[in-house]
């Protein structure tokens, strides 16, 4: 029902910028939260930050005051800017929806295929 396409990943040195897009096709149901998660070589994934259709945003201590997730609703696209990037953030970063037509309803699960994000000098 939905598809998720993610773009914006590449290679950058220590202390650079980049940002991640996420376009999601379909219709999406009124409750959903969206973030992004990443995987690293050897690790678990792990959950970035989120963004509810409330406006709320969630972000790990790992990445708090660095990247930001935000959203333009117009374009069905999710934004994740990150800022003074470290080699410890190089991972594929994967683009992720929860919806749910209303509280108490089922929840659907979604993910994008992945962008890869290297930090490097």
């Amino acid at each position: 029902q939905v598809q998720l396409v993610e773009s914006g990943g590449g290679l950058v040195q220590p202390g650079g910028s980049l940002r991640l897009s996420c376009a999601a096709s379909g219709s999406i149901f009124r409750l959903y939260v969206m973030g992004w998660y990443r995987q690293a070589p050897g690790k678990q994934r792990e959950l970035v930050a989120t963004i509810f259709s409330g406006g709320t945003t969630k972000y790990a201590d790992s990445v708090k005051g660095r990247f930001t997730i935000s959203r333009d609703n117009a374009k069905n696209t999710v934004y994740l800017q990150m800022n003074s990037l470290q080699s410890e953030d190089t991972a594929v970063y994967y683009c992720n929806l929860d919806s749910q037509a209303g509280w108490g309803t089922p929840v659907q699960h979604y993910w994008g295929q992945g962008t890869q994000v290297t930090v490097s000098s």
